[in-house]
């Protein structure tokens, strides 16, 4: 079935995720619907716990105390559920895909010590081609995650849109911040899982 977190947690944890978001964006993220998000923002900005900041680019994000709230809420949301052993077996499982998503990602943004330029098809469809393994290959790890958590199964989704508008021509959705792309998806992935099982990602074993 899949342990469901409180909608509150999921909120902030969205926010932690994103790092800067609209509560679109956020709904997106955590699989939660708009309405939804955008109450419980209310309610964080009231705590000091998220605040929304306007200028040339507007959205919302963590206080200090924000993220402090959302780290424990994440172990004590682990602890709840029982499932901190299969996640930790899930996120190792993850790792053995990492430094190749990672490989793929500068290969496709960079070659031989210069900008990719895009105007070697060759190259790049062997590029876009790992891309395709790497995802194969992390398509079950996804789904055990999202059946040990719910709020996992927004990534299965997420990572699958992504890489079906690669594959269609919409070559931003490798690497480009902001959007959805595979590499900004798989980035809060990663984040959800150390942030979980509480690892500083400085701190993290390589693989």
């Amino acid at each position: 079935m899949g342990h469901p977190s409180d909608t509150r947690f999921l909120v902030l944890h969205g926010l932690r995720l994103k790092g800067f978001a609209e509560p679109d964006a956020v709904a997106a993220a955590v699989g939660l619907d708009e309405t939804t998000v955008e109450s419980h923002l209310a309610g964080l900005a009231d705590d000091e716990l998220a605040a929304r900041r306007t200028g040339s680019i507007s959205g919302w994000t963590l206080t200090r105390a924000g993220r402090q709230v959302q780290q424990e809420l994440a172990a004590k949301d682990l602890a709840d559920s029982g499932t901190t052993a299969a996640v930790r077996g899930h996120y190792e499982r993850f790792l053995e895909h990492n430094g190749e998503l990672l490989a793929v990602c500068t290969d496709w943004q960079v070659r031989a010590d210069a900008i990719n330029d895009h105007t070697d098809a060759g190259y790049d469809r062997a590029v876009l081609d790992r891309l395709g393994g790497v995802h194969e290959a992390v398509v079950p790890v996804v789904a055990d995650l999202g059946d040990t958590l719910v709020r996992y199964r927004p990534f299965a989704p997420r990572l699958g849109g992504a890489i079906e508008r690669v594959r269609a021509g919409e070559h931003d959705y490798v690497t480009k911040p902001i959007i959805d792309s595979y590499h900004t998806v798989w980035f809060e992935l990663h984040e959800d899982l150390l942030t979980s099982l509480g690892i500083d990602r400085s701190q993290e074993a390589p693989h």
